[in-house]
């Protein structure tokens, strides 16, 4: 089944009308990518705002997705509590999803070491339906789940991949090196989808696939063609957008580069606050440059 983790996964925003779900716009977005080749979808990770959707939501999304696609559901079901972590992946299982992808735990950060991560990852792949795909992301986190621990991991037969967002490709060429061909490790930023590739990952989940998903399929199946220097010529071209949704504008800019490029993006929920005037001025410019934008 870990096949199916090859390929580009855009990471799904969640739409919001007046702070509710907004499951037509949600459909419109999906129709969209439905045309394109991509492999799957995660269903709220941090671009999807994870962490302001209710219980309810998560599931309700993961039920509405299923309903409208055949192809890959990745659900972000990973919380602090093992418990709580088990109960939610099971009953995203229940509602269609095909994989977890856990978060590592981070609330007592200090604590979060080698031991801790095998504790968590372990007893929750022993007790969840569908395979687990650990999710390093360092910038969210404030953790960061080391090569060996990751390593180790991978010999558990319903751990089954990694979701990397550290930019390091060195960790991901350890890594692919010391597991079984078996375990994937995904690249979870577009800045490194060329060199990830090339240090062996299988495919990637990347917030740039919402906005640019052509032009991310083209360097994932440029580089599988072997043409290398055209691969590598649009992942730079590629840079400037994907920096300016993620780093300089985060999960707002993304939304407001999916206005501006004809897709339903919206406000984000609060605490966090849309782009201004002048950033929305800015994003179009870098939008235009990378002709994304007419």
């Amino acid at each position: 089944m870990t096949d199916n983790l090859s390929g580009i996964f855009p990471p799904l925003t969640t739409p919001f009308t007046e702070d509710e779900l907004a499951l037509d716009k949600l459909l419109r977005n999906l129709r969209k990518y439905e045309r394109r080749e991509l492999s799957g979808y995660v269903l709220f990770g941090s671009n999807g705002e994870s962490v302001f959707l209710t219980r309810d939501e998560k599931l309700q999304i993961i039920s509405f997705i299923r309903e409208h696609t055949k192809k890959i559901l990745i659900a972000g079901t990973g919380l602090d509590s093992i418990k709580e972590t088990i109960s939610l992946t099971n009953e995203a299982a229940e509602k269609g999803a095909d994989y977890a992808l856990l978060i590592t735990p981070a609330f007592f950060k200090s604590e979060m070491k080698h031991h801790s991560f095998l504790n968590y990852y372990t007893k929750v792949a022993e007790s969840v339906m569908i395979p687990v795909i650990i999710y390093n992301v360092p910038k969210f986190s404030n953790v960061n789940i080391e090569p060996e621990t990751i390593i180790e991991l991978a010999s558990h037969p319903n751990i089954v991949g990694l979701k990397d967002s550290t930019e390091n490709t060195s960790r991901i060429s350890e890594i692919v090196a010391n597991v079984s061909k078996n375990f994937k490790v995904i690249v979870g930023t577009a800045s490194v989808l060329y060199s990830g590739l090339s240090a062996g990952s299988s495919g990637a989940i990347i917030a740039l696939a919402n906005i640019a998903p052509d032009e991310c399929l083209q360097i994932y199946n440029l580089y599988l063609a072997g043409n290398y220097d055209e691969a590598l010529e649009l992942q730079n071209k590629m840079i400037p957008v994907n920096r300016a949704i993620t780093t300089k504008f985060g999960v707002a800019g993304l939304k407001a580069a999916m206005d501006i490029l004809g897709y339903d993006g919206g406000n984000p929920r609060l605490p966090l606050e849309p782009l201004s005037e002048a950033q929305i001025i800015e994003l179009k410019i870098i939008l235009k440059t990378a002709l994304l934008q007419e």
